[in-house]
């Protein structure tokens, strides 16, 4: 195994040890480790499994920076995910050679096409205020970042989804406050997560199972053909269920006839015919 030479401590010791690289954040060894949250010993044994890439070298100091960051936390995620090393080092390898995941599990075909077919929208955060004027704070940037419709790319942020920015947009100009658009979106995105599990364990268990992942033009067609099955359910189901919803909320609203007891004491409505 190999170790971190005396020269590579947690914490510089001398203006020598500093990174050189301007305008880039670096780290070193023992520096990365806390940042992601894993042991010293853990961080070695990545490197040595070849699952990080090479530091760079400063004389016997190694500076990690941000993508040495950004590839640790993704094997702790996957890892939570129930991945083993074996295969997170399988998938990785399969990025860096410019293959993607469905190659991998040689579904290429049958995955090369997006299920949702959704479009990301691109912003300025000048463009960004602008679309929701005096209501993108702090804690509502934040909301949209952490259920993931923006993401920020240099100085520009993506929306997601065309689709939802455009509903979005509509819901504020309506008068609904972006901060109560963002609340539901994170329990719309939940139960879209739920449904998206009822059907995924559908086709797996009765369709998938039956028919080998090497036939992919197979599952392909299997796909292709479920692909507006699914949209359709979901679509029937959301539409009858505001049908359902909006007829319920009216009767909760409607007034309630006065009445004025007759000479017998029964009530007579005082509304007209």
């Amino acid at each position: 195994m190999t170790t971190d030479t005396p020269a590579d401590p947690a914490t510089p010791t001398s203006d020598k040890t500093t990174p050189t690289t301007p305008g880039k954040r670096e780290y070193r060894t023992a520096e990365l480790a806390e940042a992601v949250g894993i042991p010293l010993r853990t961080l070695r044994f990545y490197r040595e499994r070849k699952l990080l890439p090479p530091p760079r070298r400063e004389g016997r100091i190694a500076w990690y920076d941000d993508t040495h960051l950004a590839r640790l936390r993704t094997i702790t995620a996957l890892l939570e995910r129930g991945h083993t090393l074996n295969g997170i080092a399988d998938l990785l390898a399969t990025f860096e050679s410019g293959r993607n995941v469905a190659e991998l599990l040689g579904l290429d075909g049958a995955l090369s096409t997006p299920w949702s077919g959704e479009a990301p929208a691109r912003l300025s955060a000048e463009e960004l205020a602008d679309t929701f004027a005096g209501q993108v704070t702090a804690e509502n940037l934040a909301a949209a970042l952490d259920i993931g419709y923006l993401a920020v790319d240099g100085e520009e942020f993506v929306h997601v989804s065309r689709r939802l920015l455009d509903a979005s947009t509509e819901l504020v100009r309506a008068g609904v406050p972006l901060s109560a658009v963002l609340e539901a979106g994170r329990r719309v995105r939940a139960h879209a997560d739920a449904l998206a599990e009822i059907f995924t364990t559908l086709i797996r268990d009765h369709l998938l199972q039956a028919t080998p992942h090497t036939e992919t033009d197979q599952v392909a067609r299997i796909l292709a053909h479920l692909r507006p099955v699914s949209q359709a359910v979901v679509d029937a189901e959301v539409s009858m269920a505001m049908d359902r919803h909006i007829r319920a909320e009216a009767w909760a609203q409607a007034p309630v006839p006065e009445t004025n007891p007759d000479e017998t004491g029964n009530h007579r409505s005082t509304t007209s015919t």
